[in-house]
């Protein structure tokens, strides 16, 4: 019995392009958000299912538009290493607990191994391996977390610095003009690309 579909890949492209790895951990997706090209690596864990449970009132009365769930949202050009975790924050709030949206920017890299809680991580990010990035971090852009750096929760990290240590602290900054260090549109391209014949 001859099958005509293309055998099947390590990873699921989707129609913006995201190159998702069949064996990655996505829970939730309804909650997660891809800004496209991004790349899930296998046992790479995103919980979309940790979504915030009280909603701020809304102020419209009548008819209220439908609460946006997302949990955690990803821009364009991210690549998410093996066995790494992205978790919503979460917090009390008004005497109940809540987790809150994990927002990323463009050209994050995560570290094989890091576990992220933050509020929000900017646009320009690598996380080295092995990181903890606490809960309500905030991480601006172009910054650069070296391997097994644990940021404590509610620390924010200023543009253009390098961080390091248990716990994080800024040890340098990213010189000017390091910033195609952080373009991950070339590490993209060599995920997940099954061999195909060159046409002639």
């Amino acid at each position: 019995m001859s099958s005509r579909r293309p055998p099947r890949g390590e990873y699921i492209e989707t129609d913006t392009g995201n190159k998702v790895a069949r064996k990655a951990t996505l829970v939730g997706t309804q909650n997660i958000m891809l800004g496209g090209k991004t790349v899930i690596q296998p046992d790479a864990i995103i919980r979309g299912d940790l979504v915030r449970t009280i909603h701020p009132s809304s102020q419209s009365g009548g008819n209220a538009a439908p609460q946006n769930n997302t949990a955690i949202s990803i821009g364009r050009y991210c690549f998410l290493s093996r066995n790494c975790c992205l978790r919503p924050p979460g917090r009390l709030y008004k005497g109940a607990f809540t987790y809150m949206p994990l927002r990323m920017g463009d050209h994050v890299f995560i570290g094989a191994g890091s576990v992220v809680q933050a509020a929000s991580i900017g646009s320009h990010v690598h996380i080295g391996a092995g990181s903890v990035i606490g809960e309500f971090a905030i991480i601006k852009d172009y910054v650069r977390i070296l391997d097994g750096t644990v940021v404590p929760p509610n620390m924010v990290i200023p543009s253009f610095s390098i961080v390091a240590g248990q716990p994080a602290r800024v040890i340098g900054e990213v010189p000017e003009g390091g910033h195609e260090a952080f373009e991950l549109r070339d590490l993209y391209k060599t995920v997940g690309n099954n061999p195909q014949p060159a046409p002639h």
